[in-house]
């Protein structure tokens, strides 16, 4: 998928139509106690807009990924703006939510903030309970939308640093996000393997036959001549 270049005209069909996209569906992942994702925006000091910039919304992303994994939480979509971030996120299984979003903001602020400044980050963020798959495609449309209400891009899958692409085409990106694609790719990856287990070396084991296996016929090396 990692490999799969989008065309405008995908990008768009899907922006007229991203209504209908299932958010939720069989075999996808969450981690979650109250049982809801959870709409999170948070804003840079004094709504500056500190992130303005492709190298901070880049380095944004990685130390969001790396939360994703050390926190073992479930992504469902993203947009970073100049001056704010909205996150669709369930809770981490192994730190509260809280913990979590404190160190990611820790660690962005470290190497985002101008020198002499006083923060990078506001304090505190906004959390908005996401009980419903209605209420999932509505947050998921109003961040991806929100560059293009801001009139920062003519259509949301001209705005990289958003979930909008990976909704539109399935493109991974440096953010691993939980969707319809993901989980696709996932029931792919546990077919083959039980198909093909582990260690396998023969066709017994699981493994893929050769077209040399079967063939009884001799070889010029072991011919008999004599």
């Amino acid at each position: 998928m990692g490999e799969h270049n989008p065309n405008q005209n995908e990008i768009n069909k899907t922006a007229q139509n991203q209504s209908k996209i299932p958010i939720m569906t069989k075999g996808l992942v969450r981690y979650q106690h109250c049982g809801c994702f959870h709409f999170i925006t948070f804003s840079c000091y004094q709504r500056q807009p500190l992130l303005n910039n492709p190298a901070a919304y880049a380095l944004f992303e990685l130390e969001l990924e790396a939360a994703r994994m050390r926190h073992a939480f479930v992504l469902a979509g993203y947009v970073l703006m100049p001056e704010h971030v909205h996150l669709l996120l369930s809770e981490p299984r192994n730190a509260s939510l809280a913990v979590a979003l404190q160190v990611l903001k820790q660690r962005t602020s470290r190497r985002l903030k101008p020198s002499g400044a006083v923060q990078f980050w506001q304090h505190r963020y906004y959390d908005f309970n996401v009980w419903s798959e209605e209420k999932n495609r509505e947050k998921l449309h109003y961040m991806h939308y929100n560059p293009v209400h801001r009139a920062l891009v003519v259509d949301p899958g001209d705005w990289p640093w958003s979930s909008f692409v990976h909704y539109a085409t399935g493109q991974s990106g440096v953010v691993e996000i939980e969707s319809e694609w993901t989980a696709q790719i996932r029931e792919s990856a546990r077919r083959q393997a039980l198909c093909n287990p582990p260690f396998a070396q023969t066709a017994q084991d699981g493994a893929p036959r050769s077209s040399s296996q079967g063939n009884t016929s001799k070889t010029p090396g072991n011919l008999n001549f004599g």
